[in-house]
């Protein structure tokens, strides 16, 4: 019998974490004949009653495993240490919510046990915001061609990973990890299973502008130097359109020196136009430099509260 570890991230999923596991636990009553399972939630200091549900359901059902965290320790170190602590043949990430849907877990299986050491979900349709949907759409896309590893369009983490795999995780020393990169860049022969994202059904999303632009920036930083080259050639660029404008207003002040007023509108804008410039690469700049500072500081992924079933 091979064991399958369910890892599911959760910060205030009173609303879902009781029908996941209802659902999670349906698909393996399917596959008992093959699997036997361990459902883990890594609960990130929830401020609602989920570690409270978690409790009671872990009371009636050993398969079920809970780690609190003692305080919020983010969207990105806390399912990467999850990952590290969960010790089955493969282990399962699925997000709380419900829009990863627990029905697809016999397809990953089958992916799983074609040799497939990683398979990956991939929404290529969802019915969420179209808005928000097509904004992601484009990060992906940006991140893939300016990236130096050919990263999966429409991937968020939702997927299948052998032990293998996941032991080459344990080894991994890093205070900000970034898995969507991870996979791309190791894991191999990777299938996919395509799907279409349900809508959230209780609750409300936790993702919020600075979450989002964390991913991205962790994205771009961790797998493209291109921002810093742009850096360069847009410098480059400015400059020399810079002497052509100063050139065409010396020759056209010298041909018309007494009409010709320059005025200070081009001087204002200019200036402007400069600073901004700059201001948008150093911020660019101050990422790098932050990614590096995290991770000279070498500080723990996670520091747990609590352990319920892993006995």
């Amino acid at each position: 019998m091979k064991k399958i570890s369910i890892l599911t991230p959760c910060y205030n999923e009173e609303g879902n974490v009781e029908e996941l596991c209802q659902r999670v636990k349906a698909q393996f009553e399917l596959l008992k004949d093959k699997y036997e399972f361990e459902h883990v939630f890594i609960d990130n200091a929830s401020t609602d009653n989920t570690v409270d549900i978690l409790r009671r359901i872990a009371a009636q059902d050993k398969h079920v495993k809970v780690i609190v965290n003692a305080m919020n320790f983010g969207h990105i170190r806390s399912p990467f240490y999850g990952l590290k602590q969960c010790y089955g043949d493969a282990v399962m990430l699925m997000v709380a919510d419900l829009q990863d849907p627990p029905e697809l877990i016999p397809e990953f299986l089958k992916k799983w046990e074609q040799g497939h050491k990683v398979v990956v979900g991939v929404k290529n349709k969802s019915k969420e915001n179209p808005i928000m949907y097509g904004i992601r759409k484009l990060f992906y896309t940006l991140v893939r061609k300016m990236s130096e590893t050919p990263l999966i369009d429409n991937f968020t983490g939702f997927g299948l990973y052998d032990r293998s795999f996941v032991d080459l995780l344990r080894e991994t020393d890093d205070p900000y990890p970034y898995l969507r990169g991870f996979v791309a860049e190791y894991g191999g022969d990777i299938g996919e299973v395509y799907f279409t994202q349900p809508k959230r059904k209780h609750g409300k999303t936790k993702n919020n502008f600075y979450t989002l632009w964390d991913i991205a920036m962790l994205g771009f930083v961790n797998h493209s130097k291109v921002p810093l080259r742009l850096a360069t050639f847009i410098g480059f660029a400015i400059a020399a359109l810079s002497l052509a404008v100063a050139l065409f207003y010396f020759i056209y002040k010298l041909c018309y020196w007494d009409s010709f007023q320059v005025g200070n509108a081009p001087l204002v804008i200019g200036l402007f136009f400069f600073s901004a410039v700059q201001l948008i690469f150093i911020g660019i700049l101050g990422e790098y430099i932050g990614a590096i500072h995290t991770q000279v500081r070498k500080r723990p992924l996670v520091i747990e509260k609590e352990r319920i079933n892993f006995d």
